[in-house]
C-alpha cells in the first residue's frame, strides 16, 4: 500500500489534521540496509505466565548488562522532535520500549527493529494525539507531549500508567509547558496543550518544585525546540539525563549542566536525526550485584560504570562484600563467606534523587538485608506506596516491620536462610525483589505477575541460567 493510504488511514483514525513538514535534506537522513519492520506487541491476550526458581545455589560467571530501559523511553520519544530518521543502538528488547514504539507508530511515525537497534523516521507524523491505551500502560509514554507540543504546536495525550507505586501526578510537567508559553488544560482523562501565541514556545527561566526525572526530561526536549534560551533550575542530576543530552545534542540542539541541578539550553528551529547508543543499565547492574550478595556468590558485571552506582557499591562494601573494578566498565563482587571472613552485615538505607539512593534499588536491597545480620532500617522518600513486596517477602520467611514509608529488618543471616514460596509480583521491582528472594531461598519459589518484572528486565531467565541458576519459566 502506498504512503499516502497509510496516512490518510492513521489521519482518519485520531481524527487530527495532517501536518506537512518540509523536505528534509537526503545528506540528513540515515537509510537503513533493508531492515525488518517492527512488530508491535500483539494485540491478543498473553498467557499469564510464572517464573519457577529452584534456590539455594551459589552464582557464578559473568553477566552482559542491557541497555538501559529509563533512558531508552525518553530518547525514543525525542526522536519525535527530529526531522528525518534517527538510528538507536543497544536498545533493550523489553515489553515497555515496545509499547514505547507502539506509541511513535499511533503518531504515524515509521518504526523499524533489528537485532538492538531501532530506526525511527518521523516525516510522516500524522497525528499529535498517540493511542491512549498505550499511554495508559507505561509512564514513559507521556513523555511525547514536549516534544509533539515543540514541532507540531499541540499535543493531546492520556494520563499515564505504569507500576502502582505512589502518586506520579503530573503537575510539573504542566506548569513548566506554561513557562514555555503554551496552554495546558486536563480533559476527560487527557493532556490537552497547544501553543497559544501561534509562534511556538518560547524559552523562559523556571524551577521544578521536585528534582522529578520525568518532567525534567520532558521539559529539556520541549525547551531544545523553543525560540531563545530556557533555564531549568532544580533539575534531576541522573545519568538518564546526561544520556538524554546527548542524544539530543548529536540532533543539533544545545542543552548544558546536564548531570547538574541547572540545564541552560538554547532552542532550535528544527533538529535532525542521528545514531546513538543507548547507555548500560545502571539499575539492571546493581541488581544483578545485589543478585551475588544475596546468594553469597562472586560474579563480574558488565559494562557498568561505577561512578553511576557509588551509594550501592559503598552499602555493599559496607556489608563485607568485595569489589573489585577490573576495567574501566567491569566489575567483580565477591560474597563468599569463606573469602570475606563473615556473613554480610545489615545496613540502613533512605532513597533520595541522584546521587542519593536509588528508588529502584529499595526493594532489592529489602530482600538482600532480610539475609544479613542485624537491624536495618529502610526509609523510601520517593513514592509512598513502594513496599507493597514486604507481604511477599514476609511469605520466604523475612521479618520485616513497616510503618509507613519506614522497614525495619531483622535479618536472618546465613543461619536461617529462607524457604521458597509461592509469590505475586505486583509491580517491575517489587517483583524482582521476589526473585532475588526465590535464589537464596531453599526449595523451590514460583512467581506469579512475572510480565511487570519483563518491563525492565531483557532476557531475565537466559542471564539467570548463565550464572548458574535453576531458574525456568512457566505457562499457567
Amino acid at each position: 500500500m502506498g504512503t499516502f493510504c497509510f496516512c490518510s488511514l492513521v489521519a482518519s483514525k485520531f481524527n487530527t489534521p495532517q501536518f506537512v513538514l518540509p523536505p528534509t535534506p537526503r545528506t540528513q537522513a540515515y537509510l537503513p540496509p533493508k531492515p525488518k519492520p517492527f512488530t508491535s506487541p500483539p494485540t491478543t491476550p498473553i498467557p499469564e505466565t510464572k517464573l519457577v526458581v529452584n534456590g539455594g545455589s551459589a552464582l557464578s560467571g559473568h553477566v552482559t548488562i542491557s541497555g538501559s530501559k529509563n533512558s531508552a523511553l525518553p530518547i525514543l520519544a525525542a526522536t519525535l522532535c527530529c526531522s528525518g530518521s534517527s538510528k538507536l543502538k543497544n536498545v533493550p528488547c523489553l515489553s515497555d520500549t515496545r509499547i514505547m514504539t507502539s506509541i511513535l507508530e499511533s503518531l504515524g511515525a515509521h518504526v523499524m527493529s533489528f537485532g538492538g537497534e531501532i530506526v525511527v523516521n518521523t516525516d510522516g507524523i500524522v497525528s499529535v494525539e498517540p493511542d491512549s491505551s498505550d499511554i495508559g500502560k507505561l509512564r514513559g509514554g507521556f513523555f511525547v507531549i514536549g516534544p509533539l507540543l515543540a514541532r507540531f504546536g499541540q499535543a493531546n495525550v492520556g494520563l499515564p500508567g505504569g507500576c502502582d507505586i505512589g502518586a506520579r501526578p503530573v503537575d510539573l510537567y504542566i506548569h513548566g509547558l506554561r513557562a514555555l508559553g503554551a496552554t495546558v488544560e486536563l480533559r476527560d482523562g487527557k493532556v490537552q496543550a497547544h501553543v497559544s501565541n501561534g509562534k511556538g514556545l518560547a524559552g523562559a527561566n523556571f524551577r521544578l518544585g521536585y528534582p522529578s526525572v520525568g518532567a525534567t526530561e520532558t521539559l529539556m526536549m520541549a525547551a531544545c525546540m523553543a525560540k531563545g534560551n530556557t533555564v531549568i533550575s532544580n533539575a534531576a542530576q541522573e545519568p538518564e539525563i546526561i544520556d538524554l543530552a546527548g542524544f539530543l545534542t548529536n540532533c543539533g540542539a544545545v542543552v548544558e549542566g546536564a548531570g547538574t541541578d541547572t540545564l541552560y539550553i538554547t532552542g532550535r528551529r528544527r533538529l535532525y536525526g542521528s545514531e546513538y547508543s543507548i547507555m548500560p543499565d545502571r539499575i539492571e547492574a546493581g541488581t544483578y550485584m545485589l543478585a551475588a550478595a544475596i546468594t553469597r556468590s562472586c560474579i563480574s558485571i558488565s559494562p557498568v560504570s561505577p561512578r553511576n552506582l557509588t551509594c550501592l557499591v559503598d552499602k555493599l562494601s559496607g556489608a563485607g562484600c568485595k569489589i573489585l573494578q577490573l576495567s574501566d566498565d567491569i566489575l567483580e563482587l565477591s560474597a563468599i563467606p569463606r573469602t570475606i571472613g563473615d556473613d554480610l552485615q545489615g545496613f540502613s538505607i533512605k532513597t533520595n534523587p541522584f546521587p542519593g539512593f536509588p528508588t529502584d534499588l529499595q526493594p532489592l536491597t529489602m530482600a538482600l538485608l532480610s539475609t544479613c545480620k542485624g537491624v536495618s532500617v529502610i526509609e523510601e522518600s520517593v513514592f509512598e506506596n513502594r513496599m507493597s513486596h514486604v507481604t511477599e517477602l514476609q511469605k520466604f520467611g523475612a521479618k520485616i516491620q513497616v510503618c509507613g514509608s519506614r522497614a525495619i529488618v531483622s535479618g536472618k543471616g546465613n543461619a536461617s536462610p529462607f524457604c521458597g514460596s509461592q509469590v505475586i509480583a505486583n509491580d517491575l521491582r517489587g517483583g524482582m525483589s521476589l526473585v532475588l528472594a526465590g535464589l537464596a531461598a531453599e526449595g523451590i519459589t514460583e512467581i506469579s505477575g512475572i510480565s511487570h518484572v519483563d518491563r525492565g528486565y531483557e532476557s531475565l531467565e537466559m542471564k539467570l541460567q548463565g550464572l548458574g541458576a535453576n531458574v525456568t519459566r512457566t505457562t499457567s
